[in-house]
């Protein structure tokens, strides 16, 4: 017998795992596909050499994470590479704006809004350990640092449309990060996706994985294997029973999931929360094997790990909310990712990968490959020339991948309204349920979706409180 049992091994299954490992306890990871990693796999999804990320690519979140920060993952195999550009935003003019580790170098390329860009993201960047430290957990709790949380805090409810800068370039790159969140751009909160992941890449950047996002996964596990902790995969869990005896068992996993698999132990009131818990938009995904590399017009998108293709910041804002409302823009916005150009490891020679999505509605059945490389080519004349290959990935076959990304969402639900707090539901303990063996430990409890273990951290220590008190 075991003492806890983990349904599902994303990182927030594994970290869940890990940390109550440390604590000396027998712990066994079930996952239900062949490979381990949830949201942070890596395959050969094209043609034989080119290495692709199944779902998530870049990572500031996993480089920022203060859980990860003290697990021994580099010893795993785990190394970052940091391109040299953190992201940036081509526009129609055939210029871009860049953001680089260097808070000044960025704010020197924003024109109007170089001196708001500086007294705005300096003084964040500066604190940026403390400010994770207190966004990345449960929202209804006392923060540690509310100096530098009260900073931050009252900018991020804004939507991003009201972030205080008024040019061009400096809007796009904000509108770019915004749009991670999946809300339109003048939701409130959206300005919070905006600045966090601005800050980021000035305090830890927007590196990958050296081999593959897999990377991530196997240091972890690798890591849990080393206190002593179990991983059996190709294992669905489809009861309690079949999860067998265990003082505890964490569900890296959908709420809907939770629900069906527990639904005898679970009250009905609890229940019809999780069934009201709303999904996000989803995504539509293509992964490319080039010939080459993007040949973009701007030359700070040759040098950048991620490229936020879309225009300004009134055509991103424009598609974001036709997406939104349950449409599919002519121009999407597409989040690019080119790990090749610094990890030789993903490509033969001379060869590339690129790693692209834009947003579609949930479910949605629209094939949208020639959008998005309509967009590719329109700031990058020449690219369609280059592919070698191509493998689509439409919401359904998301779902397929990793059932907790039901609909194609990939951000363990929706970010709106009252949902950005209460993931899944409005509670002092998230990750609690009213059985007090059970709990959930995905991104759908905060603070959400990334590759941070934060969800799975929490999680361990409500268990840690309440099922293994003596611990």
């Amino acid at each position: 017998m075991v003492d806890a049992v983990v349904v599902g091994s994303g990182p927030n299954g594994l970290s869940a795992a890990i940390e109550l490992a440390r604590k000396g306890l027998r712990v066994r990871v079930h996952e239900a596909e062949p490979t381990i990693g949830g949201g942070a796999r890596s395959a050969q999804l094209t043609l034989p050499g080119f290495v692709h990320d199944v779902c998530s690519a870049i990572h500031p979140m996993a480089a920022g994470s203060p859980f990860f920060r003290g697990l021994p993952l580099a010893q795993h195999g785990l190394e970052w590479i940091q391109p040299d550009v953190a992201f940036a935003h081509p526009l129609p003019d055939g210029s871009a704006v860049a953001a680089v580790r260097s808070v000044e170098e960025t704010a020197s390329g924003l024109g109007e809004d170089a001196r708001r860009y500086r007294r705005l993201i300096g003084p964040l960047a500066e604190g940026f350990s403390r400010l994770l430290g207190d966004v990345l957990g449960p929202m209804v709790r006392l923060p540690r640092h509310p100096l530098v949380l009260a900073r931050f805090g009252w900018r991020a409810a804004l939507p991003s449309s009201r972030l205080p800068f008024r040019g061009v370039r400096a809007r796009a790159l904000m509108a770019g990060a915004a749009a991670h969140s999946f809300l339109p751009l003048d939701a409130p909160f959206s300005g919070s996706f905006a600045l966090i992941l601005s800050i980021a890449a000035h305090a830890v950047g927007w590196p990958v994985a050296r081999g593959g996002s897999q990377r991530i996964a196997d240091s972890l596990a690798a890591t849990l294997r080393a206190l002593g902790g179990e991983i059996v995969v190709g294992d669905r869990i489809a009861s309690l029973d079949q999860a067998g005896p265990a003082r505890a068992v964490l569900f890296d996993t959908s709420p809907a999931t939770l629900e069906r698999i527990a639904a005898d132990r679970l009250p009905e009131r609890y229940r019809q929360g999780l069934r009201r818990f709303r999904r996000g938009p989803g995504v539509f995904k293509i992964d490319y094997a080039l010939a080459g590399p993007v040949p973009w017009l701007a030359p700070e998108c040759r040098r950048a790990g991620t490229v936020h293709v879309g225009g300004t910041f009134e055509e991103i804002a424009a598609g974001e909310a036709e997406v939104y409302r349950g449409g599919h823009p002519e121009r999407p916005f597409v989040l690019v990712a080119q790990q090749s150009v610094f990890d030789s490891s993903r490509a033969p020679p001379g060869q590339h990968t690129l790693w692209a999505y834009c947003h579609v509605p949930n479910g949605s059945t629209v094939d949208m490959t020639g959008r998005i490389e309509a967009q590719i080519e329109r700031f990058a004349p020449g690219f369609r020339d280059l592919v070698l290959a191509r493998t689509v990935a439409a919401p359904r076959d998301v779902a397929a991948h990793n059932e907790n990304c039901a609909g194609g969402d990939i951000s363990g639900g929706a970010y709106d309204g009252l949902q950005l707090f209460a993931r899944p539901m409005l509670s002092l303990d998230p990750y609690a349920t009213p059985a007090r063996d059970l709990y959930l430990c995905s991104s759908s409890t905060p603070p959400g979706a990334g590759v941070h273990g934060m969800c799975g951290f929490g999680a361990a220590r409500s268990a840690l409180r309440r099922s293994f008190r003596d611990r």
